[in-house]
Formats: structure tokens, sequence, C-alpha cells
């Protein structure tokens, strides 16, 4: 095999995998690092720099990092004891720090002294946009931004229960964003891209989300129509506090996580009988694990592959629906179809039906003459890594660049879209970007110390506490999770394996007394001959056998062998760094720096 280059950021997208799982590339071990050393402050502005939101987020995020988290692949599952492989709780940390963080405004950015004459239109005060306004207007951009609802937010403020998301967190951190003085126009709808160009703006980026919730087009729609309500929408009014009670009985219909939220509001305004239905199997559903247990810890039922046939209404009132029995059968290529099981029809009563099967986009503000292509599905075209479209000067991020996904897309779409912008505005090729920047610290404090901590906790993964069920289902208001205290914050920040402090080796000061080796808890490192990669794997001290994980391959030994080394199970520990006589094994921290707008990343 070829030798490793450990500097090199493709190698890193296999090693710290927290960190590039998440699409923002927030340094997940570095703020979890100072979580645990009680610098929450810091730890937050960590956060802050990549993923704009981290009180959000630390509540609401969709966790793409943990299932990457290598603490899932290396922990003991204990049958006993009823506990499982179980990543760090990332998210749940990233909360912590925004719980207990000093006043970090003076780590912000002010308001651009002088202006640089560029005019940036955003449609939507949603995450998307406020991310890419947030990374404009410290470089002296006027940032203007659109919105009809009356607050800044997005689906943020409207679409997250505030059981899930009090009021105040969406408030203090949509703040942080306008200190930096855009102008906002809330209460005002955009109903025209054509006459926004044409008021002159540099730019437009448009974040306005996937605003509309599919319906369901069975009988008994138009007849009960009063008592069957779009998921979104309800969400969004009871939100605004247009709505506040609904019917003792309550079937939500779909199994994402507006179903989850819709079923979980229902419980608190007045539903005693509340029940999810769902075509799928239970695991095919489309909602985060965690937000289906919490709705099943709240007395919640789901119900799996049933599908609605009929709404049942009786003088123009509903009273229940119909359901087919289906069950899942794949083909030789593993699609799946729903097949009835010639069961009978099941008839559930109900007062109300919350229809929350999806999410789809709507842009009938933008003209389809002015040079912006859309595809077969009725979405713009857009570059993925640009985010710009085919009208040079219209940008997209979040829901509305490519349908449905969660908030920290929506963030990493921000910083890309406002690299574009700004380079675009520059006369530069958008296209252009450069690539990210790698460096590597020795950790090294002394002949067996190193600058972090390096013992590994046996700790199975902490719970959050939550608030008693009893007194949560009474106020749609009051905040569910309690979050970590810093107790258990710290003791759940120890099981961090630090991923981005690299086991280090440098073949030429290396004496080949496999010192390494007889000390490696994982049996991780071997010195073998060379060989073609599918062979060496089995010739470990312990077989690699995940294929998705490079191995790290050193060569410059004196009797022509290579030391290999499994990333996949290494817990950088630092005892093979410890343990050598020479130096050749060092621990050095992966700093990772994502270019964003306003680095040195113009081609000037």
């Amino acid at each position: 095999m070829k030798p490793t280059d450990i500097h090199a950021p493709e190698y890193f997208h296999k090693v710290v995998d927290c960190q590039w799982a998440c699409p923002a590339h927030t340094p997940v071990p570095e703020y979890i690092r100072l979580i645990a050393a009680g610098r929450y402050s810091d730890a937050y502005m960590v956060n802050w720099r990549s993923n704009v939101f981290p009180g959000i987020l630390g509540r609401t995020c969709d966790r793409p990092c943990e299932p990457a988290c290598r603490r899932g692949r290396v922990e003991e599952e204990d049958e006993k004891h009823g506990t499982k492989k179980e990543p760090v709780a990332i998210c749940r940390l990233k909360r912590v720090a925004a719980d207990y963080k000093d006043d970090i405004t003076p780590h912000l950015p002010a308001p651009a002294a002088k202006k640089n004459g560029k005019r940036i239109a955003l449609v939507g005060a949603g995450p998307a946009s406020l991310t890419v306004a947030r990374d404009l207007l410290p470089l002296g951009y006027t940032c203007v931004i659109y919105d009809s609802d009356p607050r800044a937010g997005g689906m943020i403020r409207s679409q997250i229960p505030k059981f899930r998301l009090p009021e105040e967190i969406i408030d203090e951190e949509v703040g942080y964003i306008t200190r930096l003085q855009p102008e906002m126009r809330l209460g005002q709808r955009v109903d025209s891209l054509k006459a926004l160009l044409a008021a002159g703006y540099d730019a437009v980026f448009v974040g306005s989300g996937a605003p509309r919730g599919r319906d369901l087009d069975i009988p008994g729609r138009k007849e009960a129509a009063a008592n069957i309500h779009i998921g979104i929408d309800w969400l969004s009014n009871v939100s605004f506090g247009h709505i506040n009670k609904i019917g003792k009985r309550v079937i939500v219909l779909g199994g994402g996580n507006t179903a989850m939220d819709c079923c979980r509001s229902s419980r608190r305004l007045g539903g005693e009988d509340v029940k999810v239905v769902v075509r799928s199997g239970f695991e095919e559903m489309k909602a985060s694990p965690w937000e289906k247990e919490d709705a099943m810890h709240e007395g919640i039922p789901i119900i799996n592959f049933h599908v609605p046939k009929a709404f049942l209404h009786k003088n123009g009132r509903l009273t229940g629906m119909t359901f087919e029995v289906v069950k899942a059968v794949y083909d030789e290529k593993g699609r799946r179809s729903l097949v009835p099981t010639g069961q009978p029809d099941v008839t559930m009563e109900c007062d109300d039906v919350l229809v929350a099967v999806g999410q789809e986009n709507a842009f009938p503000w933008i003209e389809r003459d002015i040079g912006l292509e859309f595809d077969k599905w009725a979405m713009p075209v857009v570059d993925k890594v640009t985010m710009q479209s085919t009208h040079p000067k219209v940008f997209f991020g979040g829901d509305a660049a490519f349908g449905p996904k969660n908030i920290i897309w929506a963030v990493a779409h921000g910083h890309d879209a406002a690299i574009s912008i700004d380079k675009f505005c520059r006369g530069e090729d958008v296209k252009e970007r450069l690539p990210p920047m790698v460096n590597l610290v020795s950790q090294k404090m002394g002949i067996h110390e190193w600058s972090y901590d390096n013992a590994i906790s046996v700790d199975h993964r902490y719970k959050v506490p939550l608030k008693e069920k009893e007194v949560a289902l009474k106020n749609i208001k009051m905040e569910v999770e309690l979050g970590f205290d810093p107790k258990l914050a710290y003791a759940e920040a120890q099981r961090c394996l630090n991923c981005d402090v690299q086991t280090v080796f440098t073949g030429n000061l290396c004496i080949e007394c496999d010192a390494c080796v007889d000390i490696c808890p994982m049996d991780c490192i071997t010195f073998t001959p060379d060989g073609e990669e599918t062979e060496l794997r089995k010739r470990l001290s312990a077989p690699a056998g995940n294929l998705t994980q490079d191995l790290y391959v050193a060569n410059g030994l004196k009797t022509g062998r290579v030391m290999v080394k499994d990333e996949d199970v290494c817990l950088h520990c630092g005892l093979c760094a410890e343990r050598c006589p020479t130096g050749a094994w060092d621990m050095q921290k992966f700093l990772l720096e994502m270019s964003h707008a306003g680095h040195a990343c113009h081609s000037r």
C-alpha cells in the first residue's frame, strides 16, 4: 500500500468522522474538551463560528455527527444491563455550552464601520438567510431581509414547538445576528423575484424554506375539512398563538419529525387520545429515533403499516378515518412495495386529524421568464457547491434549495452561498474555492504528559433529564428536556475519544521494538511486510474489517516493513506515544479551518 499522507484533508475525512459528518464541519472534539474544562463560553464560540445557532441546534439538531462518532464503534454492548453501543451526546453537549456560557457579546463581530456599496436581498428570515447575513454584514454588505412573518427565525420560530425550543433561545441567537444591523423587512411578503431583481440588488439569496405541507386527497377530505389540518400550518398557528386547543381524539398522519411535533403538541392542547398512524414500518419512519421515543414516552402510540383510505364524517363534521392494513414486500433488488394483507379495513374514531405526510416547495412568486431554470420536480436548478442558480445573481439555500432537510444543512448552505455572493460581487469566479486548511500541533508537555485528557472513560451514554411528564403535558411552552448540569456534562464529555488528536508516526525514528504493539489496548498497530490493501487487512494484529475506514500506513523502517494502524478502533489514548522510547509516536491535534466569506480565499 502507499504510505498515508497524514496531512491530507482526505485522510482526516475518514478519521475525525464527527467533524466531517457535520455539514457545518464543527470541530466537535475541541468544544467537548472545552466543556470538560468548564470553559463554556469558549466552547460556545467554537460552535458559533461554524454552526451559528449553538443553543438552538443543541436542542433540535438531527445529529448527523453522532452516527459517525467512533465511540459507537468501540463501545461494548451490555445486554444484562440493557446498554448498547452509543455515540457521545454531541448535540446535547452543544446545548451545555449555550446554557452555561457567560456574556459572549464582546467576542462577536461588530457592525461594519464602513459599507462596501453592495446590497443583498435575502428572502426569508430563517436559518439559511440569517447565516448569509451573519457572514456578509461584517464585510460591509448591506443585507435586506424579507419575511412575511412578524418575527425573524423562519421555521425555527414557526414550526418547532416551544416545549422543545423556548422562545428566549431563539430571540437570543437571532439577536446575535440582527445586532449586526441588517435591514429587517418583517411582515413583508415577496411576491415577485423579477421585481426584486429590478430593485437594483447586487445579488438575491432565496432562503424561503419549504412552506407548503402536502395534503391528502382521499374521500371525505372536502366534507370534513373543518377538522383536518395541514401539520406545518397548524404548528405555525400554535406557535403564533392563533390556535390553543384541539379535540380530545386526534389522529396524526405521517412518520417524520413534523408528525412527532404535531402529536406531542396535541397532547398539550387537550388531546387525550392521540395516536400517530404511518404507512411504513417503524424502522422506516423518517422521524429521528429520539423523537419517536419522546412521543411514546408521552403515551402516544405509533401505529404502522396503515394506509389512509377515507375520512369519515356526519353532518359536515369529522367522525373518524378508515385505513387499509398493508405489509412490506421486497423484490430481488431490495425495493419495497406496500401490499394489502387482506385483513378488514380498520376504523379509528377522532375529532381532529393533522396531516404531516411531507412538505414541498412553493415558488409561485418566481417568474419562469427570468433565466432561472426549474427541474421536473419544480425545484430550482442549483449548484450544490456554490448554491448559485442558473440566474447568476440568484442563490438558494436551506429547504428552498434541495427540499426539506434540517437546520444544520441550512447553516452549511448559508456559509457556502455567502462565499459565492462575496466572490460574485467582487467579480471573481464563484466556483474557485480554497480547500480546507489542515494543521497538526503536538500535544506533548513532557515525556508522559499531554495537553489533553487521554484517560478513556468506560461509562455508557448519560441520559438527559426530563421534566416530569405530568407537569410537562400541562403547558405547551414548558421545556421538556432539562439539559445536562455541569456534573453530568463533564461525565458525558469524558466519553469523547479525542479523535482529532492523532497518533503521528515518524518511521526513521522507530527502532521496531514493538513496545507500542504490546501496550496498545485495541491491537490496532501492526508491523508487517507491505501488501495489497485487501490482503493486508486480513493479517493485521486485529483484522481490519471496516472497509469504509482508511488504514494509516507508514514506511521508512530499517527492516523494510511498514507500520499499519487500524483507525477504526484506535482510542487515541496516547499509550503508544507514552511507551515509545525514541519518540517515533507523537500525539498531534488536528486543526481544520474551513473557508468562509471574508477569509483569505479570494483570487486577488
